[in-house]
């Protein structure tokens, strides 16, 4: 099992910026890949930003440019813990529910609680 636990958000104006983070615990050594998803009422969740445990990024083409994934290891160990997600240049499109998102090599996906950017002027 792995939980997480989300802080960042917030209500940002146009061209703002924004970070998330995502921190992990529990059986973090099976963790594959963190991410970011988001979603609206009027849309389904979508993939915006992810990373391997190898360091390789994905991105939905909407933010690329813009935003930045990151992760981060637990101390003394080589096991992904931590995902960033610095977001430039917000545009209201960019408003939704974010969620961090867990791959694991065995169980799982995982889903955070979800934290709420809103981008407005």
């Amino acid at each position: 099992q792995v939980q997480l636990v989300e802080s960042g958000g917030g209500l940002v104006q146009p061209g703002g910026s924004l970070r998330l983070s995502c921190a992990a615990s529990g059986s973090i050594g099976n963790i594959y890949s963190m991410g970011w998803f988001r979603q609206t009422p009027a849309k389904q969740r979508e993939l915006v930003a992810t990373i391997s445990h190898g360091g390789s990024t994905n991105y939905t083409d909407s933010v690329q440019g813009r935003f930045t994934i990151s992760g981060h290891r637990a101390k003394d160990t080589s096991f992904l813990q931590t995902v960033n997600l610095q977001m430039n240049n917000l545009k209201p499109e960019d408003t939704a529910v974010y969620y961090c998102h867990v791959d694991t090599w065995t169980t799982g996906p995982y889903w955070g609680k979800g934290t709420e950017v809103t981008v407005s002027s």
